[in-house]
């Protein structure tokens, strides 16, 4: 089974509270089924199964750029089962 991890950001930040982009992409993470959720003020990374992270990404981009976000910054590595 091919599993992967996300890592990402969106923009604009606001270090005195989090802006409606970052609370909508942080919800449809720890809603996702996925695994390895790690959500911070900077940055955020999650795991699982390859469908589930990409249908987590279709859905965070989605929600992010519908909540303000200027710019969505990720990275989709393999962590396991490639080749």
């Amino acid at each position: 089974m091919v599993r992967l991890r996300v890592e990402f950001t969106t923009e604009p930040f606001d270090l005195d509270e989090p802006p409606p982009h970052a609370v909508a992409v942080r919800e449809v993470v720890q809603d996702a089924d996925l695994d390895a959720v790690d959500v911070g003020p900077f940055g955020n990374t999650a795991e699982g199964g390859a469908e589930q992270v990409l249908g987590a990404v279709d859905a965070l981009l989605r929600k992010a750029l519908e909540n303000g976000a200027t710019r969505v910054s990720l990275q989709v590595n393999v962590v396991e089962g490639q080749g």
